[in-house]
């Protein structure tokens, strides 16, 4: 039986950040750096006004009086040179005349085009973009490791990158195995039952930073299978296999990993999961030449509350890995328990509870039928409870370690 320190050290080994690429702006979004930006030029590269409004120096507009209007410059005008004791309606990122300081809004004004009324004083610097006050010519603007979201793909594209070398999301393929299963929504049959991990699993995988689609259900039989992982093996950097995980002559997960090279199942002393296939399938499939290490391959238990506390301990810290993601783990709060159970010996034990409270006051956590593959209690909690291998009786009051799964 394997730790699940043993097992999480050997899955994170695998994971390797993925290739970067070189990408276009609107294919790097949710992707991570790989290479730092650096602005190759000040942004805005001159003092720019930042608002419609007369071009003044401060100290012209204090007296709040009237000023000749010299010149207008648009959006797309020329830097003209300030006069002392002028206004220049300005438009809002036209550039700022060389000399002028600061910008009375259109609004504190009479709008006038030959002489304008001042209604406000202004403070230098005020209404008035400054030269790099977005970027600095030399300047890392995207460090590498940033998760890349809408205002840093703004950022980019105004400092002039059209493309981004970035990790690529990792591809995940979910594959859920057993004759048992039938799509939710269509009716059950004797001994039949909904398939609760396809969407499940792809949706945890999509939340961790991946790409994820489905496949299945499969039926239990070694040569549909061996087909369709030959099959999604060409589309993956990741694939999952759901079910037929267990030891008995129906379950066909085994005999079919078996065939693979370095995948391998093993008990891991963990509860709920327990049983988890784990390997690499290298070169052949992703040449070694073009820096890809292979596509993961795990096989997680049937029981959804199994699979999911599987890829939650295991799957999700190797996809951000994969990723390029800095964090690879969820936040982890220190709470007092609110009541007492018995954990088993020699396993680590995962439960599933709600936690309230705040830094400053500490936190409570509230197990939800710990001991018990309860589904339901799984969708109310909002974090989970790790309980170390060594430790039998959880008592009230005991401080353990939560994984915060949402806020």
């Amino acid at each position: 039986m394997r730790s699940v320190a043993d097992q999480l050290a050997a899955v994170l080994a695998a994971a390797a950040p993925m290739p970067p690429l070189d990408v276009v702006l609107s294919d790097a979004d949710g992707c991570i750096v790989a290479r730092d930006v650096v602005a190759e030029a000040d942004v805005p590269v001159v003092p720019m006004a930042d608002r419609d409004g007369y071009a003044v120096l401060a100290a012209d507009a204090r007296g709040a009086g009237e000023l000749p209007v010299v010149d207008d410059v648009p959006v797309t005008g020329s830097r003209l040179r300030h006069v002392p004791g002028t206004a220049v309606l300005v438009a809002a990122g036209a550039p700022l005349p060389v000399g002028a300081d600061a910008v009375v809004p259109l609004e504190a004004s009479d709008r006038g085009r030959a002489k304008v009324a001042l209604r406000a004083a202004v403070a230098p610097g005020e209404g008035v973009r400054q030269a790099g006050q977005d970027a600095r010519a030399g300047s890392t603007v995207l460090a590498a490791g940033t998760r890349v979201g809408p205002r840093h793909l703004a950022l980019a594209a105004a400092v002039g990158r059209s493309r981004l070398w970035v990790r690529p999301t990792p591809r995940v393929v979910v594959v859920t195995i057993g004759d048992e299963l039938v799509e939710a929504g269509r009716r059950l049959r004797d001994g039949t039952v909904h398939d609760a991990d396809a969407h499940a699993l792809v949706a945890a995988a999509r939340e961790a930073g991946a790409a994820a689609v489905r496949v299945g259900p499969v039926p239990d039989d070694r040569a549909v299978l061996r087909e369709v992982v030959a099959d999604q093996l060409v589309r993956a950097d990741l694939l999952v296999l759901v079910g037929g995980l267990s030891a008995g002559p129906w379950d066909t997960v085994g005999d079919v990993l078996a065939g693979l090279p370095d995948v391998r199942v093993d008990q891991v002393a963990m509860t709920p999961g327990g049983r988890m296939g784990f390997g690499v399938v290298p070169g052949a499939v992703l040449p070694v030449d073009d820096g890809a290490p292979g596509v993961i391959v795990a096989a997680l238990p049937g029981h959804p509350v199994d699979a999911l506390l599987t890829f939650e301990m295991f799957l999700r810290p190797a996809l951000r890995a994969m990723a390029g993601q800095v964090t690879l783990y969820r936040p982890n709060v220190r709470a007092a328990v609110a009541r007492a159970w018995a954990s088993p010996a020699g396993l680590t034990q995962v439960v599933p509870a709600t936690v309230v409270g705040s830094p400053g006051e500490g936190y409570t956590a509230t197990p939800l039928e710990p001991g018990v593959e309860s589904l339901a209690a799984l969708a109310r909690a909002n974090a989970l409870v790790v309980v170390p291998e060594d430790t039998t009786m959880v008592a009230a009051g005991d401080l353990v370690s939560c994984l915060v799964l949402e806020g």
